[in-house]
C-alpha cells in the first residue's frame, strides 16, 4: 500500500497517509478540519538490493548446489589412477607397490 504525503494550505500541517492507489485523495485536514488539504508529489521508496547479487546461480535448488559441489570436489590420486582398481583412497594403495 503506497504512502502519500499531504500538506494543509490553511495550517501548514504535513503528514503521511497509507492509502490504496484507487482511493480518492483526502480533502479535510485532521489538524484544523478545513478543506485545504492537498496531496504532495513524493519521491517514492528506494529499491534496496541486498546480498551477493542477482545471478542465475543464486536461485538454484539445494540439490543442484550439492551436485555442483561434488563435481568440483578434488578427487583422490588413487581413485583417478588407471592402474588402481577399487582400492580405498588412502596413502597405502596396493596397486602402486
Amino acid at each position: 500500500m503506497p504512502t502519500y504525503d499531504y500538506h494543509c494550505d490553511s495550517c501548514s500541517h504535513e503528514f503521511e497517509e497509507f492509502q490504496y492507489i484507487n482511493d480518492a485523495p483526502l480533502k479535510k485536514c485532521p489538524n484544523c478540519k478545513k478543506n485545504k488539504l492537498r496531496r504532495l508529489i513524493g519521491g517514492g521508496a528506494a529499491i534496496v538490493f541486498r546480498g551477493s547479487g542477482f545471478y542465475q546461480t543464486d536461485y538454484r535448488s539445494d540439490s543442484y548446489r550439492k551436485a555442483a559441489k561434488a563435481d568440483t570436489a578434488p578427487k583422490s590420486e588413487a581413485a583417478s589412477s588407471p592402474s588402481c582398481k577399487g582400492c580405498p583412497a588412502s596413502n597405502e594403495c596396493k596397486a602402486k607397490t
